[in-house]
């Protein structure tokens, strides 16, 4: 069922430590198939460029550069989050993809940027264009439904566990039982990343190793049964390790410490402010007790240099895997990795899911894995995440720091009207 025409391929949201592995797979596969696909694209900044026909010839890249985007931080192509909400919008994208003959699109991004992928799929059926859509995912915050995992977690789990490891042997070293650190990580609506942090503990000591108390945007957090906890840690620890969600709320469903009057542009309450928030809580309530709080920020989604190779791997077969689809006849639909049971060892295999399905969703993370106290993890998880951060990847290096991919970008030549939009 192959269908002859261009290629095109974006990114969008916030970017991972795999982004562009999954930009390699999908530019490797394509380069498979030439007789199907004759050139292959790139929309700078996500739907944005594509709306403005800022295309670059991707077909052209070295081979050395498609095999350094594995291991590149940040998105190449570039990224955005513009929502599409007009008529106008939509026809205007597929005035740009018949001006390119694109018959197949790839959009490698998250919740929003599958809802985006599903309306192009939508209209351009409405239109009666061919044209094969099929989303790829990405998302540091694992919390994209139907899938087991997505490409990015298992990066960013593995580099907030080290940065906890290495915390609580500093933070031990200078703590006498009047010490608490704080650490703020992403994590809108679904708390898989400060989980993630349990995976720090060493196994001699995992029932009294940091983090001693994780905050989850499942948990309504409570100050009193909070303060309480910290007072019990300290009575035999050097310090107290808190790792907190950027999205925690309490009981009344406020975010800490967030203004909830500002918003970004598909209308999310601009978080960031859990950490400090806790801070101020632990020394206006504990006397004697000194607090520290730190925020990972984008440093969590750009640590390429600590990315998981099973994170890499299977962020490269997904971008195969949306190629494959494609040719094969599938549209308006999403790749998500299954875990194969059974097996003696850790493997995933390929499938596809509605975008539908995905759009807009949020897996939350498992109740049954949130302690009764709501401040930790159970056991089920670490089996759940171990397998995503195992393995090495072997990075280049030029004059001691890390050598990166960067795209010739040759630009392809516009032939519609500037967007006026």
């Amino acid at each position: 069922m192959s269908l002859q025409g261009n290629l095109l391929v974006a990114q969008s949201g916030g970017p991972t430590p795999v982004i562009n592995a999954s930009l390699a797979g999908v530019l490797s596969e394509a380069l498979n198939h030439e007789d199907t696909i004759p050139e292959i694209y790139g929309g700078l900044n996500g739907i944005h460029g594509i709306l403005k026909e800022d295309l670059v010839d991707l077909a052209s890249e070295s081979q050395l550069t498609v095999r350094a985007l594995r291991h590149t931080p940040g998105a190449a192509l570039g990224t955005c989050r513009y929502k599409v909400k007009k008529q106008s919008d939509f026809d205007r994208i597929l005035q740009v993809f018949e001006a390119h003959n694109i018959r197949y699109f790839h959009y490698i991004g998250g919740n929003d940027s599958q809802d985006t992928a599903a309306k192009i799929d939508a209209a351009a059926k409405e239109k009666g264009y061919d044209l094969r859509v099929i989303g790829v995912p990405k998302t540091i915050d694992n919390d994209l439904p139907v899938t087991d995992h997505c490409p990015g977690y298992g990066s960013v789990a593995k580099y907030i566990a080290t940065t906890v490891r290495e915390m609580s042997l500093d933070n031990e070293a200078m703590g006498q039982n009047d010490f608490v650190s704080i650490l703020e990580v992403m994590g809108r609506n679904a708390g898989w990343l400060a989980a993630s942090s349990v995976l720090a503990r060493r196994k001699d000591r995992a029932n009294n190793d940091a983090p001693h108390i994780v905050l989850l945007p499942e948990a309504p957090f409570n100050a009193d049964a909070f303060v309480n906890r910290v007072l019990e840690v300290l009575k035999s620890n050097a310090h107290c390790f808190v790792v907190v969600s950027e999205g925690v709320q309490d009981e009344a469903g406020n975010y800490l410490g967030v203004d909830a009057s500002s918003t970004d542009a598909f209308g999310h309450a601009v978080l960031g402010g859990a950490g400090e928030y806790l801070r101020t809580l632990v020394e206006q309530r504990i006397d004697g007790v000194k607090a520290r709080s730190a925020k990972l920020g984008i440093a969590q989604r750009a640590a390429s240099h600590l990315a998981s190779l099973t994170d890499v791997d299977e962020a490269f077969l997904c971008g195969q895997a949306a190629v494959k689809a494609a040719l094969a006849g599938e549209s308006g639909k999403m790749v998500v990795l299954a875990r194969i049971e059974g097996k003696d060892h850790y493997a995933v295999k390929t499938a596809l899911a509605p975008l539908g399905d995905i759009a807009n969703g949020v897996k939350a993370f498992p109740a049954n894995w949130i302690g009764s106290d709501r401040m930790s993890i159970e056991i089920p998880f670490i089996k759940y995440a171990a397998p995503l951060i195992q393995g090495e990847i072997v990075l280049p290096f030029d004059n001691g720091l890390p050598r990166y991919a960067q795209l010739a970008s040759a630009r392809v030549k516009r032939t519609l009207e500037p967007f006026a939009g």
